[in-house]
């Protein structure tokens, strides 16, 4: 029986649960990040089950793979980061957004604006946080002049774009099509082949889980309507694999085991194989299927799909972001004692982009009223059907 007593959150309440949770999410999976659930379970003494520090301990400034960045003691990582700057871009534009907006705002945030980056303890730009696939934006746009549509041609194939669209899913809240859509264009200045797909389809898993009722097999059947190819075959054979596990210790080994045919990276997170990250319209990114795997498991519950997602492992902070999505726009709360911490650890305000959120979508949602009865109006001069106001 999924649980329902957040079923009538308010819009509001969903967006800041949302984005909010997806902070959070974010930060208790950091310092977990690219290690199996067996390493985890050895390094922390059992399942991680809130907040914890570095893998490394004090020696995080100069412990390989990690140095310089300080992951752990609620600090976001650059998930949170992207999520904010496409906020910052919807507060900007004040509407519906396409690629030319993130070429004509997004980037140029990334690399013109220092903030406080959590993991570098230190403010500089967000360029110099972010990773390979995210930095492919100022690459090829600001120094390629590639067209936006197409900027995401070549880059690597991963979870980046779809990391930071829950805003997207937001602002279509109730209207998982029209997200899929949008998040589709935006992402193409990113990423291709399965990673933009998965964009498109998180998108649409966030603004089904906006809708009054939802249920976490209610956004698993919307994303299965809209994805296509391995997206939509890896989702499928995930979620019928995480229905039949009541938490998530039992989980872990078979979602895995479900996801592997169509994940690229292989066995070792680490040392992917060579056909990794490369466009498919067979494979899927594994942090996607995963992250609604993790949604069924909890029955929607915030607390208990994030801390699956977390003790996964492998990239678990963007897993961990997108499941802390979907709980939240589901209207599931999350842990205040969690998310004081992160705001305090991270020193930002987890609030100000969920009020600025709210604001903008408000607002678009008029003008996407005014547009479609405009529409309305026109169809029904030629004919098409008697316009009824």
């Amino acid at each position: 029986m999924q649980p329902k007593p957040h079923q009538n959150a308010p819009l509001d309440e969903r967006i800041t649960s949302a984005l909010v949770g997806a902070a959070v999410g974010d930060a208790l999976g950091g310092p977990v990040e690219g290690y199996s659930p067996e390493q985890i379970l050895e390094r922390h003494g059992g399942r991680v089950h809130g907040i914890v520090g570095p893998w490394h301990g004090d020696d995080w400034r100069t412990a390989r793979p990690l140095a310089p960045y300080h992951k752990g003691d609620g600090h976001v990582t650059d998930d949170t980061l992207m999520t904010h700057a496409l906020v910052r871009v919807y507060s900007r534009v004040r509407d519906h957004l396409d690629a030319y907006a993130i070429a004509d705002h997004l980037v140029p945030d990334l690399m013109t604006e220092p903030r406080w980056i959590p993991e570098l303890e230190s403010e500089a730009l967000p360029l110099q946080r972010i990773f390979l696939a995210e930095k492919w934006l100022v690459t090829r746009i600001h120094y390629g002049h590639a067209d936006p549509r197409e900027a995401g041609t070549g880059n690597i194939v991963n979870c980046g774009a779809a990391m930071y669209m829950a805003p997207v899913g937001l602002v279509n809240a109730a209207d998982p099509r029209a997200a899929y859509a949008e998040a589709l264009d935006i992402a193409g200045a990113h990423q291709s082949s399965y990673g933009r797909e998965a964009a498109g389809v998180l998108a649409a898993a966030v603004a089904a889980a906006c809708t009054p009722g939802a249920t976490p097999d209610s956004v698993v059947s919307t994303c299965l309507s809209l994805a296509k190819d391995g997206t939509r075959a890896a989702i499928e054979r995930v979620c019928e694999e995480a229905s039949r596990h009541p938490d998530f210790e039992s989980a872990l080994r078979p979602l895995r085991e479900a996801v592997t045919p169509y994940d690229t990276v292989g066995p070792d997170y680490r040392a992917p194989s060579l056909g990794a990250r490369r466009p498919s319209r067979l494979h899927a990114i594994e942090e996607l299927p995963v992250a609604l795997g993790m949604l069924l498991v909890a029955r929607g519950d915030y607390r208990h799909a994030v801390l699956g997602a977390v003790n996964y492992g492998r990239d678990c902070d963007s897993i961990a972001t997108m499941a802390g999505a979907l709980a939240g726009a589901l209207g599931s709360p999350v842990p205040e004692d969690w998310a004081k911490t992160v705001a305090e650890a991270s020193r930002l305000d987890l609030w100000e982009p969920a009020t600025a959120l709210t604001a903008v979508t408000r607002e678009i949602f008029a003008r996407d009223v005014a547009r479609r009865r405009t529409h309305e109006h026109a169809f029904a001069s030629l004919g098409g059907r008697e316009c009824s106001d």
